[in-house]
């Protein structure tokens, strides 16, 4: 227990503990306003829905663009396509071995239950804590890594949960998702910034020359608009959980030994699977990726039942009660794991594990 006291004087977890107290203390209080208000009806179901499109249309998108409003680094790069080709690679693997977690499962629970875990609400819950926590270049390798997650969601996901054919429609909804767009946006601007024209730029009697496409620089007003969006996501995000929460049954959720399972499985077994494989490869050397990008990773895999996966369940009636009775237990579950995911991780650093 010493260890672990002392532990929390480290990096991200700080002598005074303020910035990882700060965000989960606050998260925690985000949701359980939403909770309460929405057990009041002051807040409905249409409420959250309605944040929740502010979230996935503009707050998102601006975050994920603005993150990439930066100077060019290879290091971070070269690690950001790594987390591409190894986000690819896992989510194949998690999409041909998991359903045999729920081998002894009906058809269609299987089918929502297999699907449920493999993809979480990596955008509207992990975005939000890596970003308060590590800034730019850790929203950076979650978006790197989450976009083979976007791409099996509105594919493999959706016919899974669907039962009909992949049609072209889904094809269009893949590029020309706000998130994704403003992604390979934001990645195109940051890789090839020195490519585009330079003008120069006056500031403090200094004359600088960057590129146009630095609109931190060359269009401050629009830059500072853009990071004004992002900065509502973490609070939005939050109380739309909080709101969605009270819509459920928690009785119903606490006495369903399927979604105690489930949870186990989604918030401890993957998160905990992707870190032994992360250290593998390291150990080995077969991927040298660096501590914050590790932790980006762990975090988007321990996040709870994700939004738009549920709403296939309602949508396409697959085992709709369960999952809800699931969303809602992993996620009341996440609050407290993944603040002991971020500490399991710092020990680890500590220990000369993680690097």
């Amino acid at each position: 227990m010493r260890y672990i006291i002392e532990l929390l004087n480290l990096n991200v977890i700080n002598s005074s503990l303020t910035d990882f107290q700060n965000i989960i203390i606050s998260s925690i209080l985000i949701i359980i306003l939403g909770f309460v208000l929405g057990r009041l009806k002051v807040f409905t179901n249409e409420t959250a829905h309605s944040i929740t499109n502010i979230l996935l249309n503009l707050t998102f998108p601006a975050l994920c663009f603005t993150a990439f409003i930066q100077d060019i680094d290879k290091n971070i790069i070269m690690q950001s396509m790594s987390l591409l080709i190894f986000g690819f690679i896992v989510y194949i693997v998690l999409i041909l071995t998991f359903g045999k977690l729920y081998f002894n499962y009906k058809e269609d629970p299987k089918i929502a239950l297999t699907i449920c875990t493999i993809f979480g609400s990596t955008t509207t819950f992990g975005f939000p804590i890596v970003y308060s926590l590590y800034g730019s270049e850790g929203l950076i390798y979650a978006n790197i890594f989450n976009l083979s997650y976007r791409v099996f969601l509105y594919s493999y996901a959706l016919i899974k949960m669907s039962g009909i054919k992949f049609r072209l429609e889904n094809i269009h909804e893949m590029i020309f998702n706000p998130i994704l767009f403003s992604t390979f946006l934001g990645l195109i601007v940051w890789i090839f910034q020195d490519n585009f024209p330079h003008i120069s730029i006056e500031k403090n009697n200094i004359v600088s020359y960057v590129s146009i496409v630095r609109i931190d620089h060359t269009l401050p007003s629009i830059f500072h608009t853009l990071k004004l969006l992002a900065s509502l996501t973490s609070a939005l995000a939050w109380l739309s959980i909080g709101i969605t929460l009270s819509n459920l049954s928690i009785k119903s959720a606490l006495l369903s030994k399927t979604s105690w399972y489930y949870s186990f499985n989604k918030v401890i077994f993957l998160p905990l699977l992707t870190l032994l494989v992360l250290i593998a490869l390291k150990y080995f050397n077969v991927m040298d990726i660096s501590y914050i990008a590790v932790v980006a990773v762990v975090i988007l895999m321990a996040t709870p039942t994700g939004a738009v996966v549920a709403a296939y369940s309602l949508k396409y009636d697959k085992a709709p009660v369960l999952i809800s009775n699931c969303y809602f237990l992993s996620t009341v579950l996440s609050l407290i794991l993944i603040p002991l995911w971020i500490i399991i991780l710092e020990i680890l650093k500590s220990a000369g594990i993680l690097f």
